[in-house]
């Protein structure tokens, strides 16, 4: 039998903007060190993404020595102190939620409302604002960055190459923004999981992920158009939702690498049409 494999790693360190691909990373209490840690909020404080804005795209990020380095087409780059401090904090909403950020300097906001040519603010999350998962998943004390849910979303990479199958035009993973990646299953095997473990640290799956329309938007190009979704929909509705993927929650902290193994908890399978 073929072993199941973590074959990726991805953090998105400013909420909506690009990715980085990496062959270890650190689990923390809110998921990848680094990932949706940064965002984007309009003047009352709301949250901004591809959905209304297509071009975040565009923002490409990179780990630098102490810094994050950003960049985006006819921008001067822009580095960010990965270990900024400020005792002033801001509401910030993200969904239903509401909790308190860190705003970066003026030039830094200044940066991204010349690029979007939106009004914005960057903001961060800092370690004393505490972002608790829906208790109807998680337990009390765990929580999320500004990540729309949970700390990960996992993929095979068979269920991409099933979809991908089925397009006239194959879109790449970075559609569907995940942080862990696997292969060496059968597709839409991870429909079925419930508790595995990565390497050393075990992960609860506990819901499948729901699509919007940032899978349609090309991630080289920044802009939207129908697919994957409207093939999506044709084998992956239900209830009104698309869904693509699994949303999972560490029950441990740790370091992953790309290669571990996966283990899944073979009393903790269920039928993959119950779990979307």
């Amino acid at each position: 039998m073929t072993s199941i494999q973590l074959s990726g790693i991805y953090i998105y360190p400013i909420k909506s903007a690009g990715g980085i691909a990496l062959s270890t990373a650190q689990v923390s209490d809110r998921g990848l060190h680094y990932d949706r840690r940064w965002m984007l909020v309009d003047a009352k404080g709301k949250f901004l993404t591809q959905r209304q804005f297509p071009p975040m795209a565009l923002i490409q990020v990179r780990l630098g020595d102490n810094e994050l380095v950003v960049e985006a087409p006819n921008q001067p780059s822009l580095s960010i102190p990965l270990d900024y401090e400020s005792d002033h904090r801001l509401p910030v909403q993200v969904w239903n939620d509401i909790c308190q950020a860190m705003p970066l300097d003026k030039q830094i906001s200044q940066w991204f409302s010349e690029f979007l040519d939106i009004p914005c603010q960057l903001v961060y999350m800092p370690e004393d604002s505490i972002r608790p998962i829906n208790p109807n998943y998680a337990n009390p004390s765990e929580s999320v960055s500004f990540a729309d849910g949970f700390p990960f979303l996992l993929i095979s990479q068979t269920s991409l190459q099933d979809l991908n199958q089925r397009l006239e035009q194959p879109v790449p993973m970075n559609r569907f923004r995940p942080n862990l990646v696997v292969s060496g299953c059968e597709a839409y095997a991870e429909d079925s999981w419930r508790q595995i473990r990565i390497g050393s640290i075990p992960f609860r799956v506990v819901k499948p992920c729901s699509r919007c329309i940032i899978t349609t938007v090309d991630q080289s190009q920044g802009t939207p158009g129908k697919e994957p979704l409207a093939t999506l929909a044709n084998y992956r509705l239900r209830n009104g939702q698309i869904f693509f993927g699994q949303n999972v929650i560490q029950e441990q902290l740790g370091t992953l690498r790309v290669g571990d193994e996966v283990e899944i908890n073979s009393d903790c399978y269920v039928r993959s049409l119950r779990r979307f």
